[in-house]
């Protein structure tokens, strides 16, 4: 093997006069196009990140962030009502929230879905945001924005068809319930989607607050609505609208098996169109089965 130099560039020859031109050692210089650690500039390769990893942008999934904005609100003027003018408060409760007497003779037809909006208390609006936040987020992130709003109006707005249909059912039978009250909340909706996440998620382990145990999804969110079951049927002066939270769940469960009830009562329907081909087809092979071949139409017409 021979080195020669020319041109500032080192010649290598081989075994077999094949000859290659490398760079001398006197031009490996840094020059303005030489890649250098500077010229690549001090960013990292791999960017780290300083900080909490979560913030509320990532931990509030978009329509649980606008649902809770749009309470929070409502809320907030309803507490400046209070504070102001206590009638104006109230009339605000009768005309946008839940009154099944308004609904069914007064036409307010807006209440079953502005209800959702109302609450009484900081407690009442602070536990059904925190409920909604943790079991609504992954169904969220799982389903996406728009099919969860639209689970979460379905089931609020039918758990408010369901308690003005409740009462007004048991006030013709004689039962003593008020038409007047006015129902508040989104716990209807909220109790339609717990029942969701105990369907879609129904193994995951839940923390029994305050208690340091675990149990299922779907066994916790059964215990939950096994008590309200209880509470509607001998509910007294508790001031919590036990039926709207039982129809938020119905609702749910009714909304994410419609599918079931619908390819059921479709197969079940097929079903009865082929008895009946096959009927059919039967009475006409017995009644042509004594017929000698090519006597008559062989077309067969239904």
């Amino acid at each position: 093997m021979a080195f020669g130099l020319r041109n500032g560039l080192m010649k290598v020859r081989g075994a077999r006069n094949r000859s290659t031109y490398l760079p001398s050692p006197d031009t490996l210089t840094p020059g303005s196009s030489a890649l250098t650690l500077k010229s690549m500039g001090s960013r990292p390769r791999y960017p780290r990140s300083y900080g909490p990893r979560t913030s509320w942008g990532g931990m509030l999934t978009p329509a649980i962030r606008n649902i809770i904005i749009a309470c929070t609100g409502v809320y907030l003027l309803q507490t400046v009502l209070n504070l102001f003018s206590p009638n104006a408060a109230l009339w605000f409760d009768k005309v946008f929230g839940l009154v099944p007497l308004a609904v069914t003779h007064g036409l307010r037809f807006w209440q079953p879905l502005t209800y959702l909006f109302l609450h009484d208390g900081i407690l009442h609006i602070l536990f059904n945001m925190l409920f909604l936040w943790m079991f609504g987020s992954d169904l969220e992130r799982t389903w996406g924005t728009h099919r969860f709003y639209v689970y979460f109006f379905v089931t609020g707005i039918g758990a408010g068809c369901t308690t003005v249909l409740v009462k007004t059912l048991l006030y013709a039978l004689g039962v003593h319930v008020s038409l007047l009250i006015p129902t508040i909340g989104a716990s209807g909706a909220i109790y339609g989607v717990l029942l969701a996440a105990a369907i879609v998620f129904p193994d995951r382990q839940i923390w029994l607050i305050p208690f340091p145990v675990t149990i299922p999804m779907k066994i916790y969110v059964a215990g939950a609505i096994a008590i309200e079951f209880f509470l509607t049927l001998g509910q007294g002066g508790d001031n919590v609208s036990h039926v709207t939270h039982l129809g938020g769940a119905l609702v749910g469960y009714l909304y994410l098996r419609r599918g079931l009830f619908l390819y059921r009562a479709r197969n079940e329907y097929l079903d009865w169109k082929r008895r009946r081909a096959k009927r059919k087809f039967e009475v006409y092979m017995r009644d042509h089965k004594d017929e000698p071949p090519g006597s008559s139409d062989d077309r067969w017409v239904n």
